[in-house]
């Protein structure tokens, strides 16, 4: 994880020491002084807590006090959270009319005051007014469900709104949504003809979407608004409420505690989506896929909580726990009746490993000029750690560069020839994990260096002057690698010590650390609000929850060995492969707020290799397979025909055209994908076949190994450098 520097938990620590009162004085006034919130007819009338009023306050004074940016609270920041919020709200234009974005126009300055005082209420009227819109929008698709359809006119729906200007009027908004229900309806008929069984699914949709919003709760709004606040602020600044700092923190351990299943949502239940094999919930032999959970209850005592109807976030609350807690489960068995005896089961919570989100590896072999090569490729999903398992002395406890370690170790005794570590789609995490790894390719020497608020500069170094892999190596990145990816990649590249190959990362080169609001905001101040507010409940966390949420900071930025930062720029490959992920609409370059790319010193680091002469070799090898190569053209193809189609922003109407596009396009479709099989060595499919399950069909993947294998048969001595640490 990243930590806190020294002088910011001093800073920390003297903030907590005066923070209590100030809140405390701060929160109380806000509480006499602020009007209440403005009712909204046809709304749920959602409002803000004074817990929410408090994690507010707090936030405000961490990012205008510590944050990297040290960005001002000031008018002109407002008018970028309002802007953000309101594309938050109703982003395609299909929900407000202009006489409600001309009422909310008076908050476009008054924003920033508003988070300073903790006051939410102009936050939380916007989004009942855009409630209040949701909810006439589905009813009067609803409404539309009884009148006859006329699908041979020739008209067409504008899809894409966000260009547009809301609509001016409700009648307006009405032509349009017409349009809208006559495309799902279309949608349902060029399947199924069935006037009647089609319009009786798309109730049943509208009525699912009215339950979910009236399912919507305080906390819901807060998060929505606080996500546009911080990130205005810099893109990796966030606030995550209790149960997003549990998902956040879950992902960056790879395990959870709880009862091990993946749960859904379905017709008003919870209902079992898949078992882990060999977690808590799959040894009892009486839960199983497609059962579902009608109740929970805590402890061998505890009584039972209804949950039917319940968002499923709620339900997780509950089923999860910590590791060694008893839970029961009231459990509807698939096929059973609302009516039938439900069984109880008990379950013992424990630690369940996310096994399939875990460093893996497979090898490929490839052949050149007779002579057979072997590649290990290693996927590398995140850089993850599972500090508290280390702590407690688990023998099998997780982090990547443990789990890739224990990898290079099994591809050496099967004798692979090169090494690619995948980091594709790996948007970072721990930046000890970056530093750690990189030290498995090199002995020692800086990875990467760290300047805080102060401007104060220091190298994280490896230290460990072991190699657990020295021959060749490659790196495969896409341009959603990110943060530590960028970190590894870039230093193995300074280095010298592997290729690059893929499409530029994503250049997110910013720290932050994770500042657990439990310990800010303590017992002691929520107690003495509650009991000056006239006793107001204390707010009670669930499972494995916190009370207040996590506060994620942006404190300091990354650099490269080299005093170039990874911020905005990423990293640039030795050898480009063109990018399925379109750059232009992903990447820390297209972020408004984000930080620029800058320079510091270079660190005092030896290059082990030098690619200099070798990747124009590669590159014209690679340019020369791909020149012939049916999957590259595909791959071209299946660019070209994405940014096409997100360029269209109307779909026609009328049933025999939209039809005719749509067999044509699937027909298409089916032609692309069996060539693609074929170029790969696959038999093509049949219409209607299934695809094998693990099918691998990563074409980029495959040329990554190959370019290591036109490296290997060259004589990749030239590289290495004389004086390097092999």
């Amino acid at each position: 994880m990243f930590s806190l520097p020294p002088d910011l938990k001093k800073v920390k620590d003297m903030f907590k020491q005066f923070y209590l009162a100030l809140v405390l004085c701060a929160a109380l006034a806000c509480h006499a002084a602020t009007p209440q919130p403005v009712k909204v007819p046809g709304s749920n009338n959602l409002t803000p807590t004074v817990q929410q009023s408090v994690v507010c306050e707090t936030i405000a004074k961490f990012i205008t006090t510590y944050n990297y940016k040290k960005v001002e609270l000031n008018d002109s920041l407002s008018t970028v959270i309002y802007n953000r919020y309101l594309k938050s709200l109703d982003e395609n234009h299909n929900y407000l009319i202009a006489s409600d974005v001309a009422d909310f126009s008076k908050f476009k300055t008054v924003l920033d005051d508003d988070i300073k005082a903790g006051n939410l209420n102009d936050v939380f009227y916007m989004f009942n007014v855009f409630q209040k819109r949701y909810q006439e929008r589905i009813k009067y698709s609803l409404a539309q469900l009884d009148k006859p359809f006329d699908f041979t006119k020739d008209e067409s729906f504008v899809y894409d709104r966000d260009k547009l200007p809301y609509a001016a009027s409700e009648n307006d908004l009405n032509a349009d949504w017409d349009k809208r229900v006559k495309y799902d309806m279309l949608n349902l008929m060029l399947a199924d003809k069935d006037v009647a069984k089609n319009k009786e699914t798309l109730k049943k949709r509208y009525q699912t979407l009215l339950t979910q919003t009236n399912q919507l709760e305080s906390n819901d709004v807060f998060q929505i608004f606080m996500d546009d606040f911080t990130e205005a602020v810099d893109p990796h600044t966030n606030y995550f409420n209790p149960s997003n700092a549990a998902n956040f923190n879950m992902e960056m351990t790879r395990q959870l505690q709880g009862i091990g299943a993946t749960l859904q949502a379905k017709n008003e239940y919870i209902t079992i989506q898949s078992l882990v094999p060999g977690g808590p919930a799959d040894k009892t032999h009486q839960v199983n896929t497609g059962d579902r959970i009608i109740g929970v209850a805590q402890g061998k005592d505890g009584e039972f909580q209804d949950i039917i109807g319940w968002r499923i976030d709620n339900a997780i609350k509950l089923i999860r726990g910590t590791k060694g807690t008893l839970v029961k489960l009231k459990i509807l068995p698939q096929g059973k009746t609302a009516g039938d005896k439900p069984t109880v089961v008990e379950i013992v919570r424990d630690k369940i490993v996310l096994k399939d989100q875990l460093a893996k590896e497979e090898i490929r072999t490839y052949n050149n000029n007779g002579k057979t090569v072997k590649i290990g490729i290693i996927n590398v999903p995140a850089f993850y750690s599972d500090y508290s398992a280390y702590k407690a002395g688990d023998p099998n406890y997780h982090t990547t560069t443990r789990d890739v370690k224990l990898i290079l170790d099994t591809l050496k005794s099967k004798g692979v020839n090169g090494i690619v570590i995948d980091l594709r789609e790996d948007g970072g995490g721990s930046l000890a994990e970056a530093i750690s790894l990189s030290g498995l390719f090199i002995k020692t020497g800086p990875v990467v260096q760290v300047r805080d608020t102060q401007n104060k500069i220091e190298s994280d170094d490896d230290e460990d002057p072991s190699i657990a892999w020295d021959g060749p190596m490659a790196v495969l990145v896409d341009r959603f690698s990110a943060s530590a990816s960028e970190i590894f990649s870039g230093a193995m590249q300074d280095y010298g010590r592997a290729i690059v190959i893929g499409t530029q990362t994503y250049g997110k080169g910013s720290v932050q650390t994770q500042i657990d609001l439990d310990k800010i905001i303590s017992n002691s101040l929520t107690d003495k609000i509650a009991s000056a507010l006239g006793g107001q409940k204390k707010p009670v966390s669930t499972g494995s929850e916190s009370t207040y949420g996590q506060l994620n900071l942006t404190i300091a930025k990354f650099y490269r060995i080299t005093g170039n930062s990874t911020q905005h720029r990423g990293v640039i490959p030795d050898i480009k492969f063109p990018s399925v992920i379109p750059l232009d609409k992903y990447g820390e370059d297209t972020e408004p707020s984000a930080m620029p790319f800058d320079v510091i010193p270079k660190a005092d680091y030896t290059k082990v290799g030098d690619f200099t002469t070798v990747i124009p070799q590669l590159t014209k090898l690679h340019d020369q397979r791909m020149s012939s190569s049916a999957s590259y053209k595909y791959l071209v193809e299946d660019i070209a025909d994405y940014k096409k189609s997100v360029a269209e922003k109307t779909v026609s109407l009328n049933e025999e055209k939209l039809k005719k596009q749509r067999d044509a396009d699937e027909q298409k479709s089916f032609e692309r994908d069996n060539l693609r099989r074929v170029a790969l060595g696959l038999q093509p499919l049949k219409k209607g076949q299934a695809k094998p399950k693990k099918e691998d069909l990563d074409f980029l993947k495959f040329e990554a190994g190959q370019i290591l294998t036109d490296y290997i048969n060259l004589d990749n001595k030239i590289t290495r450098v004389k004086t390097g640490n092999f």
